[in-house]
């Protein structure tokens, strides 16, 4: 009987738990994708790093768009956005020798705000550093917002911001 009790009172307190938590809001990441498209062309910022460019190229059929990233004062570094079902999800190839995939989790078109949270990284040692964290804000056609945040032994080590001007 005082097992069928505790057991009973488990359940309930599991669900009530349970009630409360409320569902991720979904995102519409087709429409995030094809703005990401339309940022097909070259960009520049001046950054606490110098000048720094971008080129985006749509590739595979539409499946995959590229970004490389060029600066004056670091290495070159890819960045893959793709589809993986209704996921809108990245592949970052960092300078620091990892892979980390992040995911779309918010998306708004009114304001040009789309952001990612981390998954998981390929090459990636324990408290290594890693990009953790990015988000785009489309501003116009012509103008775009990046903010990455860098993470190292689980904390938030730096953060990156910078305002992109399309040039062609």
């Amino acid at each position: 009987m005082k097992t069928l009790l505790t057991t009973t009172l488990l359940l309930v307190t599991v669900g009530a738990f349970a009630t409360d938590r409320k569902p991720a809001a979904a995102i519409d990441a087709t429409a995030a994708y094809s703005r990401l498209k339309n940022l097909t062309g070259n960009w520049e910022a001046d950054t606490g790093n110098g000048k720094v460019r971008i080129t985006y190229s749509v590739i595979a059929g539409g499946t995959a768009v590229v970004e490389r990233e060029v600066g004056e004062k670091m290495p070159e570094m890819l960045t893959v956005y793709y589809m993986n079902g209704k996921r809108l999800l990245l592949t970052h190839y960092c300078m620091a020798g990892n892979q980390p995939r992040m995911e779309a989790k918010s998306y708004d078109p009114a304001t040009g705000n789309l952001k990612f949270e981390f998954l998981d990284a390929t090459n990636l040692a324990p408290g290594a550093g890693h990009m953790h964290n990015g988000a785009v804000r489309f501003v116009d056609n012509d103008h775009l917002a990046s903010d990455w945040q860098f993470f190292e032994s689980g904390r938030l080590k730096m953060q990156e911001s910078a305002q992109f001007t399309r040039v062609r």
